[in-house]
């Protein structure tokens, strides 16, 4: 293993630390509310950080949503790279990605992902017929009716252009927000907005190539199945949100160290005490734990290693230990982290929001044991 970034990871990576750490100042972030900031998405595209992740890999994209959780910045960064860019990418056909990398890659096409624990989406019956400037696209004769049913929590929805939706028989496909579906907008316990997706036979197309119809002998046939195309992407997610899990508790840490150094008790400052050096070393050593889980997750992406158990690690380490970090983070400031208004609030309320995002501790913890049960 070896998790030393290239020069161009390293170099995005610090281009990253930049805007955030220019842009993301707390009086932004509390002028955006939950929505984005469009001048901040404005600057990550014109820098070339979105498109840059198909060639930077999963471990890139990681060391970018790192320095993203470290300022809790308010854009759909991590989402539109996970379920637009990588995933189209990986699964997308040649048609999808000269259609829609390029968009995706300077801010004009937003993708999120729905992604419930209990899909119950489902495509009409095929062999009906879709136009394709439903969608942007060319669909053969073969294509689905529309898809229906109802996404309840869609992370960043309100910016999505589109949407890459898993049915209930874990296909991927796109579907643009517009003829077919109802955006509701879902309130969280993080900042950032989601919304409820309903889709009424919605337009949609295939993530990669239509093999044809699903014969149900779930052999995984029928439309964007691929080959471990759900799997995959949802791993990748896994994978990426931890490390935005890592940088938002690296952010909170920080915030609590300087408070700890500068706030004083009985003449001494409260970093000196025993107590806080304690709360703070573990918080310290669950963060690193979830940032080298999610760095041997993506690395082992990147370089065509099965990281399937090693995506679930690091959902794990960032939802058990990741609400230890933020709560501690919060503790640390004493009276100060009650007050909402404070910048590590943020940090709490993401670092909350992330810990049951695609699965809490105890789902994936079990996902996993049944994964080594099976010898997968």
């Amino acid at each position: 293993m070896d998790f030393t970034p290239t020069e161009a990871q390293a170099e995005a990576r610090d281009l990253a630390a930049r805007v955030f750490g220019d842009l993301a100042t707390h009086e932004r972030l509390r002028a955006a509310g939950t929505g984005s900031d469009p001048e901040l998405w404005k600057a990550l595209t014109a820098a070339g950080l979105v498109a840059a992740v198909s060639e930077l890999g999963l471990l890139g994209l990681v060391l970018l949503l790192e320095e993203q959780g470290r300022t809790t910045a308010q854009v759909p960064y991590a989402a539109s790279c996970v379920y637009g860019q990588l995933a189209i990418a990986a699964h997308g056909t040649g048609e999808q990605r000269e259609r829609l990398l390029p968009g995706i890659g300077d801010g004009s096409v937003v993708v999120t992902g729905a992604f419930p624990a209990q899909p119950s989406v489902r495509p009409s019956a095929y062999g009906g017929s879709v136009e394709p400037s439903a969608y942007g696209g060319s669909v053969g004769p073969s294509a689905y009716g529309g898809l229906n049913g109802t996404v309840p929590v869609v992370p960043w929805l309100r910016d999505a252009t589109h949407v890459l939706v898993a049915d209930a028989e874990r296909r991927l496909w796109l579907v643009p927000i517009g003829e077919g579906t109802s955006v509701e907008e879902v309130e969280l316990t993080a900042p950032w907005s989601a919304g409820r997706l309903t889709l009424q036979d919605a337009p949609a197309e295939p993530l990669g190539p239509d093999p044809g119809p699903d014969t149900g002998s779930g052999s995984g046939s029928g439309p964007g199945s691929g080959t471990g195309a759900y799997a995959d992407v949802l791993a990748t997610a896994r994978t990426a949100f931890a490390g935005l899990q890592a940088g938002v508790c690296a952010g909170s840490l920080a915030r609590a160290v300087a408070h700890t150094n500068a706030r004083e008790q009985f003449g001494r400052p409260l970093a000196t005490r025993q107590g806080v050096q304690l709360r703070a070393a573990d918080a310290h050593m669950d963060t690193e734990a979830i940032r080298v889980t999610a760095y041997e997750a993506a690395w082992r992406r990147d370089t065509g290693l099965p990281y399937a158990t090693h995506a679930l690690t690091a959902a794990w380490w960032a939802s058990e230990a990741g609400q230890r970090v933020v709560h501690t983070g919060q503790h640390l400031h004493g009276g100060t982290g009650a007050d909402v208004d404070h910048p590590v609030h943020r940090h709490f309320l993401w670092g909350r929001q992330l810990d049951a995002y695609l699965g809490s501790g105890g789902e994936v913890l079990q996902e996993l044991g049944e994964l080594i049960a099976s010898g997968s």
